[in-house]
């Protein structure tokens, strides 16, 4: 049972602007990597994107998400990139990293579950927070996919609904 199933995560839907609510996120996390040399990027060519979900929980999402594609990139970049589709708004975090095999993309979102036991205890964390970040997105009746190639980066993604005036 999730904390969202046992009402211990109450959601609280809104209309946010998408490139305000990522450009504090890529601000706060720029001088992390900076620090370990890899250029961070924020790449939306709507700056004027509404979406429809909960931005604290939205903010948890990312900030899981881009921790750990810095934690796990070594060289090159992170971008954060925001693209507009008909209905919705597409969110990924792109890492240039060291991927994930095929077996670890099927039992990233289980609790506890760590790609590498060894490497993990030297960087950190619990274990939960990509379960976490799944509960949160399959709240906003979204799927967080996962692209990679072990050796050659991950990209994950999840989409929101536009903000619609006419269904409100």
């Amino acid at each position: 049972i999730s904390m969202i199933e046992s009402g211990q995560m109450i959601m609280s839907f809104r209309n946010f602007n998408a490139y305000d609510f990522l450009e504090k996120i890529f601000t706060m996390y720029k001088p992390m990597a900076a620090k370990k040399g890899l250029d961070l990027i924020l790449t939306c060519e709507n700056k004027e994107l509404q979406l429809y979900g909960d931005t604290d929980r939205l903010n948890q999402v990312m900030i899981n998400l881009l921790q750990n594609a810095i934690k796990y990139t070594e060289s090159g970049k992170v971008e954060i990139k925001l693209e507009p589709t008909s209905k919705y708004g597409v969110i990924s975090v792109i890492d240039s990293g060291i991927g994930l095999s095929e077996n670890d993309i099927e039992r990233i979102f289980e609790r506890f579950y760590r790609v590498d036991k060894g490497r993990s205890k030297a960087v950190g964390g619990t274990g939960l927070g990509l379960a976490i970040v799944k509960h949160i997105v399959e709240a906003h009746s979204s799927q967080i996919k996962v692209l990679s190639k072990l050796g050659s980066g991950t990209e994950f993604s999840f989409r929101l609904r536009k903000y619609n005036p006419e269904k409100d």
